[in-house]
């Protein structure tokens, strides 16, 4: 497969992606969209480990985690933990989706539950916990189509609820990977998700009730 990335930057609309459970996806399709950025030193394994663990665990290792996690290169795989976009025949995007008890580090952040009663240990509501955009393809609205395809995802196996827990963005203020990995507010608003909670001035919690 030919490799590149476009010399001009153009919109991408969610019907243009092609979206697959990672299990569909191919290892080497996943390497590509994680890149050598941060993203590739986290391997969206932030949420999955307790803090005390996450200095003693390796990139390598966090990236053999991700590999067993999502089975990918396995289309016969029950189960998986997210979906990855493709522009044509290029891996472009990623997206971390499963139950929020996947998540014991997410449980124990303080922010996303101020205000809310809300039951933690309940597995039917599931969680967005990351995006991740290729290199030389961001910028170009590949996460709201990444975000779209999480309803549906989840739903079909047998979600109850869909959370995010986005950022706040505002024009012409630029935000890191480090804090937008969560995706933003306008992003899920589109989707469909609505605000079900503001714990900080720049944090928002959407949701997607399924009944």
């Amino acid at each position: 497969m030919n490799r590149h990335t476009p010399d001009t930057p153009q919109p991408v609309a969610p019907d243009q992606l092609t979206i697959v459970p990672a299990n569909k996806a191919s290892w080497d399709d996943l390497r590509a969209v994680f890149g050598t950025t941060e993203a590739g030193k986290c391997h969206c394994q932030r949420y999955k480990m307790r803090e005390s663990l996450w200095n003693t665990v390796s990139d390598g290792e966090r990236a053999d985690r991700l590999r067993e996690q999502t089975s990918c290169d396995n289309p016969k795989a029950r189960s998986t933990t997210g979906l990855v976009a493709y522009l044509g025949d290029e891996p472009v995007g990623w997206c971390a989706v499963e139950p929020r008890t996947a998540y014991p580090r997410l449980l124990r952040t303080r922010t996303p539950w101020t205000g809310r009663d809300e039951d933690r240990t309940d597995d039917s509501i599931w969680a967005v916990t990351c995006l991740v955009v290729r290199k030389g393809y961001r910028k170009r609205g590949i996460t709201y189509g990444l975000a779209r395809a999480t309803i549906a995802f989840a739903r079909d196996r047998g979600a109850r609820a869909l959370e995010a827990y986005t950022m706040i963005t505002q024009p012409g203020k630029e935000i890191t990977w480090g804090e937008l990995h969560v995706g933003s507010r306008d992003v899920f608003a589109d989707a469909g998700f609505v605000q079900v909670s503001k714990p900080s001035p720049r944090r928002v919690v959407m949701r997607v009730d399924f009944s």
